[in-house]
């Protein structure tokens, strides 16, 4: 579906010179400098799947993505998107992707939400009934009828962008790039249109390439994770396993009954109190949780117990504090291309 081999992007961007008098220089004689967005990037995606493609800010995602719906030039290597070449034929790959730029809108501003969806019907030429039969699935799921009459820059920001994936999705496209489609979202929002997403790809088989910095939405959505950082590829593959790689703390939280003045127990580290709860952090390397509970209850009386897993964000800091093993993270590409 999406083969990405050996991709390259550099800018040249002209040399700040410090200072009025540098400025001043700089209107005479200027220095160029090259900077390198994606640097030897290769991955593919299968039809069906849905990816989180995540990373720091100046990482390259959206300079990827930008590549994938044809909107830049790669420098160098290979980019096919549904065997089609995006910069190439971009009106062709245009007709089956779907994009939502969650700080951007592809409605128009000053009409009311019902006649961009026609404006775009037009666009994409798509037939009577397959337009009436989208607009009626989306308006049920989404809620698009309570604002179809109120002018697009007078939509709330949930609503927006309700009304942006909607519109992404009207032509039946095969794949979806969404970059940042939750973002300044309130929690119920956040989940209508996660669960949203989740339908779209398992009901019509969208491919879903997802670009997000909240990690929640990766965690929720998606089985794969691509990891880039600096234009490079640190990580492709389950995110369960990295989960495994970088997850093995937890955090046993005990309820005693009644409190305890001294509270240890070999194999845990006690890291918080509050009256009669205590807070465990351990590695199930080491210890499972099972076998840490049989302990505690040995030595005190329990009442209560919980184990919280560690999240997603976590595990994604530590492995940019701490990198990836490089036999390791190249493995996880290589099985891929």
């Amino acid at each position: 579906m999406i083969e990405v081999k050996h991709l390259y992007k550099e800018f040249t961007i002209v040399k700040r010179q410090p200072g009025m008098w540098g400025a001043l220089r700089s209107l005479f004689h200027r220095e160029y400098v090259t900077k390198m967005a994606v640097e030897d990037i290769s991955f593919s995606i299968e039809e069906g799947e849905m990816v989180g493609y995540i990373g720091p800010n100046g990482a390259g995602k959206s300079t990827t993505i930008k590549m994938l719906t044809g909107i830049l030039v790669p420098t160098s290597g290979d980019v096919r998107v549904n065997g089609i070449i995006p910069y190439k034929e971009r009106q062709k790959n245009a007709m089956q992707i779907g994009v939502v730029f969650g700080q951007r809108t592809q409605l128009w501003w000053d009409l009311p939400t019902i006649e961009s969806f026609e404006l775009l019907k037009q666009v994409y030429q798509i037939p009577d009934q397959r337009y009436r039969e989208n607009m009626k699935t989306f308006s049920e799921i989404l809620g698009l009828h309570e604002f179809f009459q109120t002018p697009v820059r007078q939509l709330s920001l949930g609503q927006r962008m309700r009304a942006d994936i909607a519109a992404s999705l009207l032509h039946d496209p095969k794949i979806l790039f969404l970059d940042e489609p939750t973002i300044g979202l309130d929690v119920v929002a956040k989940e209508s249109m996660r669960t949203f997403i989740q339908e779209i790809n398992r009901e019509r088989g969208v491919t879903v390439i997802l670009t997000t910095h909240d990690m929640a939405d990766i965690e929720k959505l998606c089985r794969r994770m691509i990891l880039i950082d600096k234009g490079r590829v640190m990580y492709d593959g389950p995110l369960a396993k990295i989960k495994e790689l970088y997850g093995t703390s937890r955090v046993l939280i005990v309820e005693l009954d009644g409190y305890v003045e001294v509270f240890s127990i070999e194999g845990a580290e006690v890291i918080r109190r509050e009256g009669n709860r205590v807070w465990l952090q351990f590695d199930r390397k080491e210890v499972s949780a099972s076998e840490l509970i049989q302990r505690i209850s040995r030595k005190y009386e329990i009442t209560d117990v919980n184990l919280e897993e560690p999240d997603i964000d976590t595990i994604v800091r530590r492995i940019y504090q701490e990198g990836l093993p490089e036999d390791h993270a190249m493995a996880t590409v290589n099985t891929r291309i």
